[in-house]
């Protein structure tokens, strides 16, 4: 399990992927960028709500995450929606390529930070499309869990 240290700066997060998977284990993996790129993360602007990570030969890739180009660069501009390599080590990824393969889990990007040493990392989740009444069920038990911090609130 990949934790997150709280020295870190986080670029982009998806909230939604806790909602509609349910996240059985968390790797953290490198991203391999280019320097336009580095530079538009470090202004906060990406958005990976609808990418997810897969694999592409014996490398994984992290598809359909957007990041904006740099606007002070000219010509030397990167693509938005480039697929970009995940720098991971071989066991992970053959761990991650049977649990793709075999038992039908996802990969899904859960946010994109700059850790310590500022380079950029991804947590990526391993995790399993959730029913729509499981997606009922979390509805319910958060808003009931609200609500009662709202009561233990207001009773003192």
């Amino acid at each position: 399990m990949a934790r997150t240290p709280s020295a870190t700066k986080i670029v982009a997060d998806n909230r939604k992927a806790r909602f509609n998977y349910e996240i059985v284990d968390t790797y953290e993996a490198g991203l391999a960028l280019t320097g336009t790129e580095v530079k538009s993360l470090r202004e906060g602007k990406a958005n990976i709500g609808d990418s997810h990570a897969g694999p592409s030969g014996d490398e994984f890739f992290l598809f359909n995450a957007y990041i904006p180009e740099y606007l002070q660069a000219n010509r030397f501009n990167h693509e938005t929606r480039r697929p970009r390599r995940l720098l991971l080590h071989r066991r992970q990824i053959n761990k991650l390529l049977g649990a793709t393969q075999r038992e039908g889990f996802t990969v899904i990007p859960l946010k994109i930070y700059f850790n310590e040493k500022g380079k950029a990392k991804v947590e990526l989740g391993l995790g399993r499309g959730k029913k729509l009444h499981d997606k009922r069920e979390a509805d319910k038990e958060r808003t009931w869990n609200r609500e009662k911090a709202r009561i233990m609130r207001d009773k003192g």
